[in-house]
């Protein structure tokens, strides 16, 4: 009997590439069309990193101006507007993880996404990213009723990328990959440059902290998949 595919999911934000700049510029514009000026900055690109709502419920809390949860709610599509308009005019990948994941596919592994970046713009992103081919299933936050940490969606990319969960790990840079990864059943790998910084992430107790895209194609072997 043929055995499923290897299998490597990465997280999109934070993981791959470094979209917090884009992220932050875009809760800034909503905060100026409400006449409160640029809130966010630059030190807070790990909140920027858990989403939009993260970022706008933060920025409300800080202008003290008695914003509560329907003032987000009101302000998150516009928030998205405002990322889909200069969505990659900042955002970088990070060194050397296009040439890791090509590395891993050269060597036989499936490879996808799963993010909780709405899937419309996490593949518009990978099209201005030029990167769109190294993929071979893409996930959202919005592609199935679930969203991650529940395994689920994890589940979902594995399967879409030709793979099985049994051989299959997660590269991610948050508790929340991490979560999804044990929900899953599926070695976690975390990377020390994100937004949980190393000390955090090696206290969740990954399979594999990763210090540097080199060092993947390694390390996603030692796990023997």
């Amino acid at each position: 009997m043929t055995q499923s595919p290897r299998t490597v999911i990465f997280d999109l934000d934070g993981t791959l590439a470094d979209t917090s700049g884009d992220l932050l510029a875009a809760a800034n514009a909503c905060f100026r069309d409400l006449g409160l000026g640029e809130i966010l900055h630059a030190g807070d690109a790990g909140v920027a990193l858990r989403g939009g709502r993260a970022m706008l419920t933060l920025g409300f809390e800080r202008a003290g101006a008695g914003h509560g949860t329907e003032e987000v709610d009101r302000q998150y599509p516009r928030l998205l507007t405002h990322y889909e308009a200069a969505i990659c005019d900042q955002t970088l990948l990070y060194p050397g993880a296009a040439e890791a994941v090509l590395a891993l596919r050269a060597t036989g592994y499936r490879t996808g996404i799963c993010t909780n970046k709405p899937e419309r713009l996490a593949r518009l992103l990978l099209a201005r990213l030029d990167v769109t081919d190294l993929f071979d299933s893409l996930i959202g936050a919005d592609t199935l009723p679930v969203r991650k940490p529940d395994p689920r969606p994890l589940a979902e990319a594995v399967h879409r990328a030709g793979g099985h969960p049994a051989r299959a790990c997660l590269v991610g840079d948050t508790d929340t990959d991490h979560l999804t990864a044990r929900a899953a059943g599926v070695p976690s790998i975390l990377v020390t440059f994100g937004p949980l910084g190393e000390a955090a992430a090696a206290a969740l107790g990954p399979e594999v902290l990763l210090h540097s895209f080199a060092d993947l194609p390694d390390a996603v072997d030692a796990l023997s998949l």
